[in-house]
């Protein structure tokens, strides 16, 4: 299936959900292979950990994700869309980072307040080279962000800040209408890095 599922696509109930445009680019920054291993952390209704286990066709995809709704949303957007390299942890993160293999690429969406200690446990199941893609909606989880960042020299990261508008129709004109800007934060390990 190609990147960028229709938002529209997705079961989604009362449960936050990574817009398509997003979606996009967080993948697209993960750069994930085909054989990667990936975990999806805070992953809401799984519409990041489906497109990333898509990408990952012959690689696996671990969703870390504390509510239960969440849980559930994750394994029914699974099972519609024939996603079988996808396993659901139920678990707050940083809980779930100790039975994982190493990872290539890590994303977090949803930190819970916890960034700090989830940093550290992805940290020690990150392959050298790998990355770590954070989609921050908050001041205050961007500064933590970056603050952890600034302190690590085993680590290059960027930042972005991206905002989507869409047209919507009112009578017979069109207007922007805005979603909220995320901020992408890509890091990813150094070669020669422990």
């Amino acid at each position: 299936m190609p990147l960028g599922i229709p938002d529209e696509e997705f079961i989604r109930g009362k449960v936050p959900m990574t817009k398509q445009e997003v979606r996009i680019l967080t993948i697209a920054k993960a750069r994930i292979k085909p054989d990667s291993v990936v975990c999806d952390v805070g992953a809401g209704t799984g519409s990041i950990s489906i497109e990333a286990a898509f990408q990952a066709k012959d690689g696996m995809v671990y969703a870390i994700e504390r509510n239960p709704d969440g849980i559930e949303l994750i394994k029914q957007n699974s099972q519609k869309f024939g996603v079988y390299n996808l396993k659901v942890i139920e678990a707050y993160a940083p809980a779930g980072f100790e039975d994982l293999p190493m990872l290539d690429a890590v994303i977090i969406g949803g930190s819970g307040s916890n960034l700090p200690s989830i940093l550290d446990a992805v940290d020690k199941k990150l392959n050298t080279g790998g990355r770590i893609v954070m989609n921050c909606i908050t001041i205050q989880t961007i500064a933590q962000c970056l603050e952890y960042m600034r302190k690590r020299e085993d680590y290059t990261y960027e930042a972005i800040q991206v905002q989507v508008s869409q047209l919507e129709q009112v009578g017979r004109y069109d207007m922007a209408k805005a979603n909220n800007p995320i901020y992408i934060v890509t890091c990813e390990k150094k070669r020669g890095a422990k």
